[in-house]
């Protein structure tokens, strides 16, 4: 388990695929980024957090922003998943939660009393230096996307 990247310190760089099997690279984009990490594909917390991520797409992108999710799970996972919820983000695939590990957002949990290693929710917005601006290391389903949203309107002004 890695410590969790610092506000006003460099992002660490990435290269995964994405649902459609394309490498996608911190350092290639030239943008805002919101990287934030869930779960599991299709799972209710998760499934309302991608929903309002993807409600709020175009603000995003007026902003200059990308909206990036990570989990462990397949491209093909996440194909199905954009799919059913008509999801307008990038979702990246990371089974061996070697980018997971990194951003600190591989930790214990408990869930009915057991202790357990997952993703735990959490979301980074990385400014276009690939300094991350700001962190959420325990961010919760519902409201989240507003959340980021407002703190990059605020960091843009």
């Amino acid at each position: 388990m890695s410590d969790i990247p610092q506000i006003g310190k460099p992002a660490p760089d990435f290269a995964k695929l994405d649902q459609d099997e394309n490498l996608v690279s911190l350092y290639q984009i030239n943008q805002w980024v919101v990287l934030y990490f869930y779960p599991k594909d299709d799972t209710p917390g998760c499934t309302t957090e991608a929903k309002e991520f993807t409600e709020l797409a175009s603000e995003f992108i007026d902003l200059d922003g990308k909206v990036i999710g990570v989990s462990p799970d397949s491209s093909k996972s996440h194909c199905k998943f954009i799919t059913k919820h008509n999801l307008a983000i990038t979702l990246l695939t990371d089974p061996e939660h070697q980018l997971i590990e990194t951003y600190g957002a591989w930790r214990m949990k408990k869930f009915m009393g057991k202790e357990y290693m997952g993703v735990a929710r959490s979301t980074f917005l990385i400014a276009p230096d690939k300094i991350i601006a700001y962190s959420w290391p325990n961010a919760k389903s519902k409201g989240h996307a507003q959340t980021v949203l407002k703190k990059l309107q605020e960091l843009k002004n």
